[in-house]
């Protein structure tokens, strides 16, 4: 991982000092390169390059936590944003700026240590992302996560908030949704139904409502067909000029 960079905001001096510490004694520990800045108001976040990490109190005086944030995710999508409060109240607010994490003043540097290590794990997986190459996938399952060549994958199917990969070397379930993988799986793939997305390299034949794969079948909405149709016939014309 590279070096990261974590920001404190607090006008509480005594806490970004704890703060601080906990977080140079765990990056210490996960032998990890960080740089900690401290400041103590909204104002002052808004003027320093992106964070990595930002530990965020919302009651401030001038420009408190919640409008810092929002400001915030207007220019930089990607920061970890941790709020850090003595009210449970604004919890919901902070989910409409895509918060990570609400800890509620007084926490102990265990509940800190907690929070922050699950940060870094976000960042890490993140960066593995972003350094794969774009025919294969991560798959985050828990603690565990898995590379996916995206041409293994037969077929994928959606069901209760998960998806299952059906792929060459087994099958692969994770939280998700299909629409992420659609849009990540490229042009050899089509959702033929809302329920199914499948690789065209494995289809076998299809009727107005089912395709057959190598290993499977899927459903074939009526809705879909004629696209499903045009997106074969183009994949097969790829495959014959190759």
């Amino acid at each position: 991982m590279k070096t990261i960079t974590i920001v404190i905001c607090d006008d509480d001096k005594e806490i970004q000092n704890i703060m601080q510490q906990n977080i140079e004694k765990l990056c210490k520990e996960k032998s990890i390169s960080s740089h900690i800045l401290c400041c103590d108001s909204g104002e002052e976040v808004l003027t320093l390059p992106a964070p990595d990490i930002l530990f965020l109190d919302i009651q401030m005086s001038g420009k408190n936590g919640i409008e810092t944030a929002k400001e915030l995710r207007r220019r930089h999508k990607n920061t970890i944003l941790i709020f850090v409060t003595a009210l449970s109240e604004y919890v919901y607010e902070a989910f409409d700026v895509n918060a990570f994490h609400y800890l509620v003043k007084p926490f102990s540097a265990e509940k800190m240590r907690e929070v922050l290590s699950k940060a870094l794990q976000q960042l890490d997986d993140t960066e593995a992302i972003g350094q794969l190459p774009p025919q294969m996938l991560l798959i985050k399952r828990g603690r565990l996560s898995t590379k996916v060549l995206l041409s293994d994958i037969i077929y994928a199917e959606v069901f209760n908030r998960k998806v299952m990969l059906h792929t060459v070397n087994g099958d692969i379930e994770y939280y998700g949704k299909l629409t992420d993988l659609s849009e990540q799986a490229g042009e050899d793939f089509y959702r033929t139904h809302r329920a199914y997305l499948v690789n065209l390299k494995y289809v076998e034949k299809y009727n107005a409502t089912t395709v057959w794969l190598e290993q499977g079948t899927a459903l074939l909405s009526k809705n879909n067909f004629n696209g499903f149709v045009q997106k074969y016939m183009q994949y097969i014309n790829r495959q014959r000029r190759k």
